[in-house]
C-alpha cells in the first residue's frame, strides 16, 4: 500500500500512524506518477483536486480552468490527501468510509 500526501499533513501522519506497513511518497518531493495520477482522476473527477487548499487560492482565474491533471503535475500540493493506492484499489481522503474499509 502507497499513501500519497505531504509530510507535513497531519491527516497523513495519522494514516501513517493506523497503517504502519504502508509505503508513504512526498508528494512535494517524489511527486505521483503519471499513471497514477491519470488513474485518480479517472476515478474521483473533479474530488481530486483540493480547492480549499492555499495553492489553489493563490491560482488565478485561468490557471483554475487549466486541465486539473496539468495543475496537479504542476502543483502536487493541490491533490486532496491523503491518496492510498493499494494494488488496483484507490481511496481518497481519511473519511469514515475509507477508514473502515481499511482498519475494518
Amino acid at each position: 500500500m502507497i499513501l500519497y500526501g505531504l509530510k507535513n499533513c497531519d491527516t497523513c501522519r495519522k494514516v501513517l500512524k493506523l497503517l504502519p506497513e504502508t509505503e508513504f511518497k512526498d508528494v512535494r518531493m517524489d511527486g505521483v506518477p503519471a499513471e497514477i495520477l491519470t488513474l485518480a482522476h479517472e476515478r474521483f473527477k473533479d474530488r481530486l483536486v483540493n480547492t480549499r487548499s492555499t495553492t489553489w487560492r493563490e491560482l488565478s482565474a485561468e490557471e483554475r480552468l487549466s486541465n486539473p491533471l496539468e495543475l496537479l503535475s504542476e502543483n502536487p500540493t493541490l491533490m486532496k490527501r491523503p491518496l492510498i493506492v493499494d494494488e488496483d484499489n484507490m481511496y481518497l481522503g481519511w473519511d469514515r468510509e475509507v477508514q473502515t474499509q481499511l482498519l475494518g
